[in-house]
């Protein structure tokens, strides 16, 4: 019997049309747009001016604060301004905007293909030279990974869990990028081992990628401690708390750290990142993109830079297609609809969708039944019918009450309503609400 984690979950179609694609290199774009705020916590600050000169790899912006991240050019040439740009998200947020020429990369970085094996760093320089490299959790949530390697003094780490798991539908690129880097990954999870001074890591894969557990079985062998685990295949077990629970059986209680478990979880592209970084010496700078649909002329998963248009990846899948009815950032789930397609790439850009407009179109809301399906899939345990009434009704005192924090905003409760009631769009926007008010309590203390 496969493991998988205990509460809730749905099966969505898979729909997984660029398994299998090759890793193709994008294009440099003519222009990138670099955002300042790719990662949870404080954006970065600049350390570069307007008519300023950088190469790929150079620091264009360093941490401001514990929980930050520093940011690296994926171009090179002339630093044209900084302002603000639309993101994903459909808010102005700051960036740096570079005018390519060239693209010459910074004389440190080994851009040779070479397995390095062997790490003779500290668990100290290890962290220190993956904050310099400005990496963060690649699965979505951009924590910043030498944070999360650091947990607090009274929490000890007793494994790592890599997250291989990719089960939001259409996206490949973590698949893809295991058949094609599985020594290097591997690398990558020994050093963050080290770096959390553990001896123990697993590599949890849905079953529905049976080349990769293949793969990764085969090249773990000669790796020590390092174990592969095959998982079940339902919706979210990539989401942290879910993983857990999946290999190890123990549960994240409401507020607690997922340290408290004593697993350390990072994603299988944050663990290729770290190779890179520190083996490599290579910042983070670009990474691997799905660009999908089923209208899409050629579904494809790309190596590209960070600050790319995404108008450029779907143009070079074939355009957008005619039918096209909306675009999502990330996948059906979890992902955010577009407001342009010129929106950047970030560092936490895993996936491009075009929805044709049957696919995009919402069935039309009703009223809610009470047939609690949604309790039965909130992976979390929640109401969400109760959660999105009360945000509805801007009750947000109750949502706190009620647990709202504790939503991974997975999206099972909208995807099994059968009056097709925006609680996914209810939830967010309570969290939002309930975050800003906890935030407001701690400034007053």
């Amino acid at each position: 019997m496969l493991k998988t984690f205990s509460i809730g979950g749905v099966h969505p179609h898979e729909n997984k049309l660029s398994a299998h694609q090759p890793i193709i290199t994008a294009e440099v774009p003519a222009k990138a747009v670099i955002l300042l705020g790719q990662h949870i916590g404080a954006p970065a600050k600049p350390i570069v001016a307007k008519g300023d000169v950088v190469k790929v790899g150079t620091k264009i912006a360093e941490p401001a604060g514990f929980v930050s991240a520093a940011i690296h050019s994926s171009v090179s040439g002339k630093v044209a301004k900084i302002d603000t740009v639309i993101d994903a998200s459909g808010y102005a947020k700051p960036a740096i905007y570079i005018d390519v020429e060239g693209d010459e990369w910074e004389e440190s970085i080994d851009r040779s293909t070479t397995l390095v094996k062997e790490c003779d760093l500290s668990a100290e320089e290890i962290v220190k030279k993956i904050a310099e490299a400005g990496i963060v959790g690649l699965g979505g949530a951009c924590f910043p990974t030498q944070v999360k390697l650091c947990p607090p003094p009274s929490f000890k780490a007793e494994c790592v869990i890599i997250n291989a798991v990719e089960c939001e539908p259409y996206l490949t690129a973590d698949h893809q990028l295991m058949l094609e880097h599985a020594e290097e990954i591997m690398v990558g999870v020994s050093i963050l081992m080290k770096a959390v001074k553990v001896n123990k890591a697993f590599i949890g894969i849905e079953n529905n990628k049976p080349d990769a557990i293949e793969l990764m079985t085969k090249v773990a062998s000669s790796y020590a401690g390092i174990e592969v685990v095959p998982l079940q295949v339902k919706y979210p077990q990539g989401g942290e708390k879910q993983l857990i629970d999946a290999i190890t059986k123990r549960q994240v209680a409401s507020g607690a750290l997922p340290i408290s478990t004593g697993a350390v979880v990072q994603n299988v592209g944050t663990a290729f990142a770290v190779y890179q970084a520190v083996q490599k010496n290579k910042p983070l700078f670009e990474r691997v993109i799905t660009v999908t649909g089923k209208s899409v002329a050629k579904p494809s998963n790309f190596l590209a830079r960070v600050g790319t248009p995404m108008s450029q990846l779907i143009d070079a899948c074939g355009g957008l297609p005619e039918d096209t009815g909306k675009v999502i950032g990330g996948g059906p789930m979890m992902g955010k609809a577009l407001m342009n397609i010129d929106v950047p790439t970030a560092k936490g850009s895993s996936g491009i969708l075009i929805m044709n407009q049957k696919e995009a179109k919402r069935g039309e809301e009703q009223t809610c039944i009470r047939c609690a399906k949604c309790v039965s899939a909130c992976p979390m345990g929640l109401e969400p019918y109760l959660l999105g009434a009360l945000s509805e009704n801007a009750d947000f005192e109750r949502m706190e009450k009620e647990r709202i924090m504790d939503c991974i905003e997975c999206g099972s409760c909208q995807f099994t309503c059968p009056a097709n009631r925006p609680l996914l769009d209810y939830c967010r926007l309570g969290k939002g609400k309930v975050g800003a008010m906890i935030r407001a309590r701690q400034v007053k203390k």
